[in-house]
């Protein structure tokens, strides 16, 4: 007989999840059970799949230190079941489910990452912030004098000029020069990034459309474009604030599935907060 999993589906500005829940810690899945719930065909359907289980019971490394700060421990794979530090979408998500179900009822809460401890405080019920934590350049040694380190290459463009960064995962930022239509961008294929990112990069490609407000799309590594992506409107928006040498501490972000606010903290912390949403319950066959 088949084993019958539980499962929840959810999204966040439709950068959508599967969620497993293992309150037991004694599920482990693996990245071939990973994509089959996330295929949008054969599957549930979602840009990643996230198991929900205690943060004393996870068996990672760094991930049980993580127990006496946070009780649950967000196991993120992307949609082709490799194993991803944390997803700033998903971290929202991951928190409507805790409160929905009762495993956490306080306003403000921590939770577990392979990027470390996640702080995420609900504003209102249409709208939960999450501490990303530390963001920095990825290679600022060898940043020009725009403040560019590599080049993206997409199909029918020339290389077009971006900056890594790092948000506890890799982010490429590309400056959309104007006479590039952003809305034209063919983002099936995965553009090719030089130097080569040792881990792989999500690619965000960006429009600026006043102070403090940006549009963007992405391609997430082991995805394929998303509706959106949380670490990526960060990324996007603090990129363009390093540009631009701007002080705007507090940026909207538009992607194709709504609008994210991204706020520069004290220090090196970064804030992204939107709307998180379950969409519906069940149970499938894991095989």
């Amino acid at each position: 007989m088949a084993d019958q999993t539980a499962f929840t589906k959810g999204h966040g500005t439709e950068n959508d999840f599967v969620l497993v829940p293992d309150l037991e810690g004694v599920r482990e899945l693996t990245a071939q059970q990973a994509a089959r719930l996330a295929d949008r065909r054969a599957g549930i359907g979602g840009d990643g799949v996230i198991r929900v289980v205690p943060t004393a019971l996870a068996t990672e490394g760094g991930i049980l230190a993580q127990a006496q700060a946070a009780r649950w421990f967000m196991d993120y794979r992307n949609a082709d079941g490799s194993v991803a530090e944390m997803c700033g979408n998903g971290t929202r998500v991951f928190a409507a489910y805790l409160r929905r179900e009762g495993l956490e009822t306080a306003d403000e809460f921590a939770i577990a990452t392979r990027a470390g401890t996640k702080l995420v405080r609900f504003e209102s019920p249409d709208l939960i912030a999450v501490n990303l934590g530390p963001w920095r350049l990825a290679q600022p040694a060898i940043a020009d004098e725009e403040g560019f380190d590599a080049l993206v290459h997409l199909e029918g463009h020339e290389p077009l000029s971006a900056l890594s960064l790092d948000l506890g995962n890799p982010h490429t930022v590309v400056a959309l020069p104007e006479p590039i239509n952003l809305d034209s961008l063919d983002l099936h294929r995965l553009p090719v990034v030089n130097p080569v990112p040792p881990h792989g990069t999500n690619v965000e490609f960006v429009r600026p459309m006043g102070a403090g407000h940006i549009r963007m799309r992405v391609h997430e590594r082991g995805v394929g474009e998303t509706r959106s992506c949380g670490t990526g409107a960060a990324a996007a928006a603090l990129a363009t604030r390093f540009w631009a040498g701007d002080v705007t501490d507090t940026w909207t972000v538009d992607v194709p599935g709504g609008r994210l606010r991204v706020r520069a903290l004290p220090g090196q912390d970064v804030e992204l907060a939107g709307p998180a949403v379950l969409v519906a319950d069940g149970t499938t066959d894991l095989v």
